[in-house]
């Protein structure tokens, strides 16, 4: 495969111990991704999901803000879809929190005329997007705006067959674009979800979804890194007790993508009970970074301290801008910079890394993209939304559901209820 490449640490024994394939697990994960239930590898074959977004998006002319109101997955992909590669332009505000005081700070910078407000939610009924939808109303009301000229300026992006916002989009005639059924919102990121921000941010969604297509051929191959790379943490975790997951991209503009797989890897793996109906609490506990700030913070640990992690190390080979650090002073530290551009450093500090690491003999996959571009980053969300699907079937739980967070939500309400 073009778009991503693989190296695994060989410091360890039972990590370089690969089978000579995968055919087991290659049959399980096709069973899981062809399931109606479950089939969220297939949404980037699916062009007319991004078709729905480019007519609604061309009936907003001369938009300066977009508003994306959602929380979790429903925040998080778009989030880091545009740190990663938004073009100047439009201004975004994420709406990902139910904080007062940050909400009001807000809506106190948007321009009604020129924005455009999509609100996210998977099963129309979250809570907090519902709380969003109501105050961002009352707002504009209070200032003049009626019902009317405030729902022309909104989006909904839901369930197609079932949900609260489905219903009121009918009812109001407001757009509604389809986040499919088999698709859970910490996977939802190659779906309206995703394209809809990322066309007002300029981003090719088109290649976004090819890397994702490149990426989905690595289910055909019984011996691809895919299969590997499972398997390489799923050992370690089993033989060594390796349940931390440290991914660590080498790339500011890859810092959201950490918290993007922080969600995924916690909220899919993190469970009480097994397939079974077993008590196991399983899980891994993700770990986000990023290079090269974080070898000056959270490196010590992951170098000297319990040695009780593996690390994902992300490397862009290629940035699209570079500076030059050619300078005149004499001090040595600037002279051993004199020769470089700020590229190399970077890399020589990943390289560093690498090398600590095996020296220190502390596990690590190093995986590098040409560059950081919309197929580069849609092959790598693929990539790593199989992963997950994958490691949920090796650790034999639901990677889909979420009853630690449903739990949570049934005693927020009976509090609220308890309140006059």
């Amino acid at each position: 495969m073009g778009q991503l490449q693989f190296h695994f640490s060989s410091t360890l024994k039972l990590a370089t111990d690969f089978p000579q394939d995968f055919q087991s697990d290659k049959v399980q994960l096709e069973e899981q991704i062809l399931n109606p239930k479950t089939a969220y590898a297939l949404a980037p074959f699916r062009p007319e999901l991004l078709d729905q977004c480019v007519k609604v998006k061309n009936k907003f002319l001369n938009i300066t803000h977009f508003v994306h109101v959602g929380i979790g997955g429903s925040s998080l992909g778009p989030e880091m879809l545009l740190r990663a590669l938004k073009n100047p332009g439009v201004n975004f505000l994420f709406m990902n929190n139910i904080d007062p005081d940050d909400i009001q700070d807000q809506l106190d910078i948007i321009p009604f005329e020129s924005s455009v407000f999509y609100f996210v939610s998977k099963s129309g009924g979250t809570a907090e997007t519902l709380a969003a939808f109501s105050l961002i109303i009352n707002y504009f009301e209070m200032r003049g705006k009626s019902k009317a000229d405030i729902f022309k300026r909104f989006v909904f992006a839901t369930d197609p067959v079932k949900s609260e916002l489905l219903e009121i989009g009918k009812l109001e005639n407001i757009p509604c674009l389809e986040i499919p059924s088999a698709v859970g919102g910490r996977f939802s990121v190659l779906t309206p979800v995703g394209y809809f921000p990322a066309l007002f941010a300029g981003i090719d969604v088109r290649a976004l979804l090819q890397g994702a297509q490149s990426t989905h051929q690595l289910i055909n191959d019984e011996k691809s890194d895919l299969y590997k790379m499972a398997h390489f943490l799923f050992t370690l975790k089993q033989k060594e007790n390796r349940s931390l997951t440290v991914l660590m991209p080498y790339s500011s503009k890859l810092r959201e993508f950490s918290f993007w797989f922080t969600q995924l890897w916690a909220e899919s793996l993190g469970k009480e009970l097994d397939n079974n109906g077993n008590m196991v609490r399983d899980g891994f506990t993700p770990i986000p970074a990023y290079g090269a700030t974080d070898q000056h913070s959270q490196m010590q640990l992951f170098m000297e301290g319990p040695n009780d992690k593996v690390m994902i190390l992300i490397e862009v080979e290629h940035f699209t801008r570079d500076f030059s650090l050619k300078n005149q002073f004499a001090t040595t530290s600037l002279q051993k910079l004199n020769k470089h551009r700020l590229s190399e450093l970077l890399s020589a500090e990943l390289k560093g890394t690498l090398k600590a690491l095996e020296t220190k003999e502390r596990p690590f996959v190093h995986i590098k993209i040409p560059s950081l571009d919309a197929e580069s980053l849609g092959a790598l969300i693929l990539f790593f939304e199989l992963l997950t699907g994958l490691m949920g079937i090796k650790m034999n739980v639901d990677p889909f559901n979420q009853p630690g967070v449903e739990l949570g939500k049934t005693y927020a309400f009976q509090w609220l209820n308890q309140l006059k």
